[in-house]
């Protein structure tokens, strides 16, 4: 099996890929990650997901590398990680009883006869009806000013969903692990 190296500085991406007990190391690509003009959501996570794995291939020949890449949309518009409590309060406030889209961008490439694969896969939240104390409460307790979204869906942040509905929960978090297990399997790694 060749190397697997995960093309990432996200600790959340680390812990999911972690549950697959596959031996890999990161590396941390330095892309542009601008959106182009009237590129759609769906072009952007796969072309990002796609060029932060080509980024890393000259430098390590031979290797399986992992690319990925996440946007959240409420009401037909993008947003990103807030950064701030104040964003992420502005955030949740919009996002109280809607739908919050999530479209994980996913690239495996072989560094070493330079075939890709690449996809994205969707995900829904249906936020609960979230009033101010109840956000307010939930961002000093997790700080989730990293994520986008504003929640951190591995851990209090399901308290803030009504329901959720895509083909693989782990793309909420950064890292659709259904999808990456089948691209492996093409590639002849076994897992388990």
């Amino acid at each position: 099996m060749l190397p697997l190296l995960l093309a990432s500085s996200s600790v959340y991406r680390r812990q999911l890929l972690n549950r697959l007990h596959l031996p890999f190391i990161c590396s941390s690509p330095d892309i542009d990650e601008s959106h182009r003009p009237n590129e759609l959501a769906v072009e952007l996570v796969k072309r990002l997901a796609e060029e932060k794995a080509r980024a890393l291939a000259a430098s390590h020949p031979g290797h399986l590398i992992i690319g990925s890449d996440q946007v959240a949309a409420l009401d037909g518009r993008v947003i990103g990680k807030p950064h701030t409590f104040e964003n992420a309060r502005e955030q949740l406030l919009a996002a109280s009883g809607k739908r919050v889209s999530f479209l994980t961008g996913l690239a495996l490439l072989n560094s070493e006869t330079g075939r890709c694969q690449v996809d994205c896969v969707p995900f829904t939240v249906h936020m609960r009806e979230l009033d101010i104390e109840r956000i307010e409460r939930y961002l000093r307790i997790e700080q989730p000013f990293d994520c986008a979204g504003s929640f951190k869906a591995e851990g209090l942040g399901v308290s803030l969903f009504q329901s959720t509905e895509g083909p693989d929960a782990t793309s909420l978090v950064g890292l659709p692990l259904i999808r990456l297990v089948d691209m492996l399997l093409s590639e002849g790694v076994q897992v388990p």
